[in-house]
């Protein structure tokens, strides 16, 4: 099993190159781990195209769920984005904050970093900025953000509790967050959970859905609540690179499942009425 900082780097290698790949190639993938599947075109990831904001050259088809669309932002609100990638949600959150508010994206990946600049320059914006930077240790001040969003990023993360403990942190009292990320109800197979591959994939890096609930709410959360949820399909030409046919009925006939979910939760107020 690999340590922590092996993950990391795995998902720093994978995503510098994901960063120089097309948005086709991603989305035929788990989460852009190279994996292509012939039998779906999107495994995980939403259809932003249809939000206001949206840059087509910002979306590399990455995610697996549409955070900014449930993320209750306002105008002048300070936005985070966790894993901010080339900018995608950043942009749309841009458009819901305006010109009075900021948007800050913060992404492990040097290359990530650069497009998501050059995305921005292109577009003109002075009030998007992108940071390079380890989310469980976010390189921000305390309670400078209203708001909070994420797009399956947060199962790439050895150590999922670190960076709900630095999402309190960042937030002001009152502010919020919601995030979308893959969650297991039951066991994966063996073979399937310990691959590196998937773990850069999305997959194996996912816990119980149950545990990552309770993690929110262990680090102070309040008013969690699931506000979608979608099952993940991997195709099987994708699973027969890590397991046997047999392995792979008997994964399908299993109760073991892969869910994508968005979820919502409030950093408790420090005083009446600053919720309001």
């Amino acid at each position: 099993m690999q340590t922590d900082e092996q993950l990391k780097e795995l998902v720093k290698q994978k995503y510098s190159d994901i960063a120089i790949q097309d948005k086709a190639l991603n989305q035929a993938s788990c989460c852009g781990s190279g994996t292509c599947s012939t039998e779906v075109y999107n495994i995980m990831s939403d259809d932003y195209s249809t939000l206001e904001g949206y840059n087509p050259d910002a979306d590399l088809g990455l995610g697996c769920g549409l955070p900014t669309q449930f993320a209750k932002i306002q105008p002048g609100n300070t936005v985070i984005d966790l894993g901010s990638g080339a900018g995608n949600d950043c942009f749309i959150a841009r458009k819901e904050v305006g010109e009075t508010g900021k948007v800050i994206g913060i992404d492990f990946t040097p290359a990530m970093i650069e497009r998501a600049r050059e995305n921005a320059d292109k577009l003109g914006f002075n009030n998007v900025e992108f940071r390079q930077g380890d989310i469980e240790h976010m390189p921000v001040g305390g309670a400078v953000a209203d708001v909070v969003v994420s797009n399956c990023v947060l199962n790439l993360v050895p150590n999922k509790d670190g960076v709900i403990r630095e999402i309190f942190r960042v937030l002001k009292p009152g502010g919020h967050f919601s995030i979308s990320d893959i969650v297991l109800e039951g066991q994966l197979p063996d073979k399937l959970r310990e691959a590196a591959e998937m773990y850069a994939g999305c997959v194996s890096g996912a816990i119980q859905k149950q545990q990552y609930l309770q993690l929110i709410t262990d680090n102070g959360f309040e008013d969690m609540s699931v506000q979608k949820e979608k099952a993940i399909h991997i195709p099987d030409d994708i699973l027969a690179t890590y397991l046997s046919a047999d392995e792979i009925a008997a994964f399908r006939a299993g109760k073991s499942g892969i869910y994508s979910i968005t979820v919502f939760a409030r950093k408790p107020c420090c005083a009446p009425g600053c919720c309001s």
